[in-house]
């Protein structure tokens, strides 16, 4: 590779999609001096004997240096193929290895190639990564320095490294993490299941396609395709969502049958935290770590990693080195470049000791979507400041700060199995509810942990709340903000462990709910950040389901819970917002 053509954002370089910074201006950043060699398929032993494959991608030049590794079940071969999928996300070698660090993409057991079984973020894996790391550290183009690098899936193997302890850790970057895999898999009991069935399936499809098909001529003229200037900046807002339709495409290859296992054991045989789930929870394992941890999302990515990363925040920041930069909406496209520079910022001053400035002023850094690009600073989460607002869901379908005349609503809720009759006509009760405030004079500065307070009564003894935060314009369009989800039998909240805003839902026994009688449910909304400009109105959603035309982030569904309901909602029921700003349009 010519030098020329390094990765970054400087002239003569490739150029990288998405925003490489969260406002700082950084100093004294490795700069590209270095050509790139490759040593693919490259064999890792681990303690038990089972082998990993990685490829090493290092600088052309003799000596030590700080090695980056990448870690996941996604093939190692497409990582830099430039491809707009939700599989790649190990980061660009082509800015790395320049800048003189050592990229290794390695496949986590019984994918790519690698021995074994994938056993999903469980202490087998764990192991697995702390002998990676200190594989890595070993070598001998290696410093003995080793951090690791790339989001999603390569975000959590991170954590899951961190957890281990292995000695010659010494900073991560996890971007889009989850930590508590269940949580990721049903929220607060509901089963996501556009996403977590099919991810299984996908993963699974890949695991054993090999250089047959991604070293293949082919794969490297189109890689060319991609990452030609034309093509590669077309791709530069491939969101979340359109990943998923990618994986929709892949999950449908034939996959090994003790991937099965697998997918019945996280689908249908723990519907529930079980020993399961507690082996995959990294929160606990995650307390008292002193490695440095960068962390960051973009706001979008409500139903899937942005929830663990304030809960990692909460954990890490209390004895480790810690940042948080959380990105706007496209923040995090595919194949995965953003925050590039930050993260060469990062690895810059803790794995090389360079003076960079990533640590300077306040560690929390954000985008306020719905305003501008300007980042704002906080020294906590949630920012200090905020008033919290409620709002009762009104009788007459107001979002306001007086409830009003006391009342209910009712909605009737319909799963696919109940066909109404041939000619039947339109249902007299709605399949959602829908609550909105007066049109805002002013500007509202959503920032922080988000909790509806629900007074319901329903004629079943479960159901599923979902509930969605939308903004609404003065021309009708309406922007997905945040949700919540509940199954009402999973509804005991851990009252010590609470505080306003921010619920704490681990239940593990399901409580059947008294048809007919008003329960009291305690609904966390995913926290977000939001400017709700003056003109606009705040609208509040509330469905037992996600199809059919009702609202849903991301495009991901939830199964059906519960038999055909009619579900009645209190006006004594409360929207708790955190609010910069604007809080005194509703009294606050």
């Amino acid at each position: 590779m010519e030098i020329a053509r390094a990765a970054g954002t400087e002239a003569g370089q490739r150029r990288l999609n998405g925003p490489q910074t969260m406002g700082r201006d950084y100093r004294g950043l490795s700069r590209p001096q270095h050509g790139v060699r490759s040593d693919e398929d490259v064999t890792v032993s681990m303690r038990d004997g089972v082998t990993l494959l990685a490829d090493v991608h290092r600088p052309d030049a003799e000596g030590r240096f700080p090695a980056l590794i990448a870690a996941s079940c996604y093939p190692r071969q497409i990582q830099n193929s430039g491809a707009p999928m939700g599989f790649v996300e190990a980061g660009a070698t082509d800015f790395w290895v320049p800048r003189g660090y050592v990229h290794v993409i390695a496949n986590l057991r019984g994918t790519g190639g690698s021995g074994g079984t994938f056993t999903f973020l469980d202490a087998t894996e764990r192991g697995d990564l702390h002998d990676l790391v200190e594989w890595a550290a070993a070598q001998p183009w290696c410093d003995g320095r080793v951090g690791m690098i790339g989001i999603s899936y390569f975000a959590m193997a991170q954590l899951a490294a961190a957890a281990a302890r292995p000695p010659h850790l010494r900073a991560i970057f996890p971007l889009a993490a989850t930590a508590d895999a269940y949580e990721a898999t049903y929220h607060h009991g509901l089963r996501s299941e556009t996403f977590v069935a099919n991810w299984i399936a996908g993963v699974g499809g890949l695991a054993d396609k090999g250089d047959r098909l991604f070293r293949s001529r082919a794969a490297e003229l189109g890689a060319r395709l991609l990452k030609s200037e034309r093509v590669h900046a077309r791709l530069e807002h491939f969101n979340g969502e359109a990943a998923l339709s990618t994986l929709g495409a892949v999950m449908r290859m034939r996959y090994a049958p003790e991937w099965d296992e697998l997918w019945s054991e996280v689908v249908a045989d723990h519907p529930l935290r079980d020993a399961f789930w507690d082996e995959r929870d990294l929160l606990p394992l995650l307390e008292g770590l002193e490695v440095p941890v960068y962390l960051g999302c973009d706001w979008d990515n409500v139903p899937l990693h942005l929830p663990a990363t304030f809960a990692l925040w909460k954990t890490l920041s209390a004895t480790a080195p810690t940042r948080m930069g959380m990105l706007g909406s496209g923040g995090l496209t595919w194949p995965w470049e953003s925050l590039h520079v930050e993260a060469l910022a990062w690895f810059d001053h803790w794995l090389k000791g360079a003076d960079t400035g990533i640590m300077e002023g306040p560690p929390i850094r954000y985008v306020l979507p719905g305003a501008d690009d300007e980042v704002r600073t906080a020294e906590t989460w949630p920012p200090p400041g905020a008033v919290q607002v409620e709002l009762a869901l009104r009788a007459d379908g107001l979002l306001a700060a007086a409830e009003g005349e006391p009342g209910a609503r009712d909605y009737r809720f319909l799963p696919e199995t109940v066909r109404r009759p041939k000619g039947a006509p339109a249902p007299a009760l709605p399949a959602s509810l829908t609550w909105e405030s007066e049109t805002l004079t002013a500007d509202v500065d959503l920032v922080g942990e988000l909790e509806l307070r629900l007074d319901a009564a329903t004629t079943v003894p479960d159901a599923a709340w979902i509930a969605t935060l939308q903004d609404v314009a003065p021309d009708g369009a309406v922007t997905d903000v945040t949700a919540g989800w509940l199954r009402a039998s999973l509804r005991a909240v851990d009252e010590a462990a609470s505080r306003p805003g921010a619920p704490l839902l681990r239940c593990r026994t399901p409580r059947a709910v008294p048809p007919g009688e008003v329960v009291s449910y305690r609904i966390p909304l995913v926290p977000n950040a939001r400017r709700f400009a003056a003109g606009h109105r705040i609208r509040l959603v509330l469905a037992s389901a996600d199809d059919g035309g009702l609202p849903t982030v991301m495009s991901f569904r939830h199964a059906v819970v519960g038999d055909a309901a009619r579900h009645s909602v209190r006006s004594s029921s409360r929207l708790l917002l955190p609010l910069l700003a604007g809080a005194d349009q509703f009294g606050g």
